[in-house]
């Protein structure tokens, strides 16, 4: 049986013995597991199993099983514990991991845990909170190593067995000269095959890429993409190496961005097991906020309500444009937030992506216009409703496909996150557009 599958069925025996009583066992068989198993036993219970599994923890894997839950769960487990506990249970963790876990609390709590610690951590730390949580900085590692170019290979494998081990995810040593200014990598792999009696100088990779410290995480992740990194040197300003980044951070970052996208596309801010309050809060504003739009979009109708009085058959169909319309918007707002996000969009194209989605609109309000004409013609027996309903559903899938595009261009341009709220936009505007087209041309040709 393999690693993975005995994992699972301990914390599926887990998952059954909590209500059973037997919680020496749960206590031996959950610290048994890896903490990232652990974290996400620990995100998929509910509250209340969330608190006897923290509790019933060994305190010295709390802080691996804390870098790996997500940051609401981590907020909520770290305003239960003072600074002294927060010092304890982070002792272990590399820098970059107790940087994350410091930001999450209160400004006190933090001056307290630095004051705990070592001088030499305690400056470490300062120096990565020095840096805003999404830049680089905020997400490096200051656990380098570096050497410089006239070294011999001989001298630099001496020094690395003198460390006893080095950093996890290193596959290069940094280069750099007495000003640590960065000049290069030193790639592992190259080091071991060559000849000890060459120097850093002959082998080194010059001016290896470099992160700039303030870059934003979501570049960083891209850069990592892009050019498969495992490491990378991050230097600031002056060329100066300060740190470096390591897959698994931009592996976290990935994560979390994509966590945020479906968070802010939905408007929510709880996870699947929220507390009951915490879901009832989290959805009563956007539920709120929705019913505000619905207000609007039913003034409109009422403007026509003589119209609909008269011709009851326009109350039957007009929910079909509206909601054509809406799905529409909907699928171009999930594209662009999405191209937004990945740093895709930018005045080069989206001339190209306006033109394109134009066609788009049109050319799925006129086959779906169509489909729809066809069955209102037979259902109702009357083609000039057929007619009414076909060009209002072209007209509301273009405008529907041009909000997708404009609204997360405009929301971006006043600073306001395009993810969040864009869905309720577009939405209430495709609706105010399919009743009014649709009811407006039924005014003007039926009555």
């Amino acid at each position: 049986m393999s690693a993975e599958e005995t994992s699972l069925n301990k914390i599926s025996y887990i998952k059954d013995s909590l209500s059973s009583g037997t919680y020496l066992q749960i206590s031996r068989m959950l610290n048994s597991l890896n903490p990232a198993d652990i974290a996400h036993f620990i995100e998929s219970s509910p509250p209340k199993d969330r608190e006897f599994v923290w509790q019933i923890l060994n305190k010295e894997i709390e802080g691996e099983v804390l870098i790996h839950l997500s940051d609401t769960l981590q907020k909520q487990f770290l305003k239960e514990m003072d600074a002294a506990e927060v010092a304890e249970v982070t002792g272990s963790l590399a820098t970059d991991e107790l940087a994350d876990i410091i930001q999450r609390m209160p400004e006190a709590v933090i001056e307290e845990v630095l004051s705990s610690m070592s001088i030499q951590n305690r400056i470490r730390i300062e120096e990565v909170l020095a840096y805003p949580e999404d830049s680089a900085g905020g997400l490096m590692n200051t656990d380098v190593i570096a050497v410089r170019k006239n070294h011999t290979l001989d001298v630099v494998m001496r020094y690395l067995r003198m460390q006893g081990s080095i950093p996890e995810s290193t596959n290069k040593i940094f280069v750099v000269n007495r000003k640590n200014d960065y000049l290069g990598s030193l790639n592992l792999n190259k080091l071991l095959i060559s000849d000890l009696s060459l120097h850093v100088g002959d082998i080194y990779e010059k001016n290896d890429k470099a992160i700039m410290v303030n870059m934003n995480d979501s570049e960083v992740a891209r850069a990592f993409e892009q050019d498969d990194l495992i490491s990378a040197p991050v230097v600031d300003d002056h060329r100066k190496l300060v740190g470096r980044i390591t897959i698994d951070d931009v592996v976290d970052v990935i994560r979390e961005d994509a966590d945020e996208t479906l968070r802010q596309l939905s408007g929510l801010e709880e996870d699947t097991f929220s507390k009951t309050t915490v879901a009832i809060k989290s959805r009563a504003l956007w539920l709120g906020l929705n019913l505000i739009t619905a207000f609007i979009a039913a003034s409109f109708i009422d403007i026509f309500k003589e119209t609909i009085a008269q011709v009851v058959t326009l109350a039957v169909l007009m929910p079909i444009v509206a909601s054509m319309g809406g799905v529409a918007a909907t699928q171009t707002l999930t594209i662009m937030v999405r191209g937004m996000a990945l740093g895709q969009i930018g005045r080069t194209n989206i001339a190209w992506l306006i033109r394109r989605e134009t066609l788009v609109g049109l050319s799925n309000g006129i086959l779906w216009a169509i489909v729809v004409g066809f069955v209102a013609s037979w259902w109702f027996q009357n083609t000039l409703i057929a007619q009414i309903i076909a060009f209002a559903m072209i007209f509301n899938l273009l405008v529907g496909v041009l909000s997708g595009v404009f609204i997360p261009l405009l929301l971006k341009a006043i600073n306001l996150d395009p993810g969040v709220g864009g869905t309720v936009i577009v939405t209430t505007i495709t609706d105010v557009t399919g009743f009014v087209s649709f009811l407006g041309l039924a005014s003007i040709f039926l009555l």
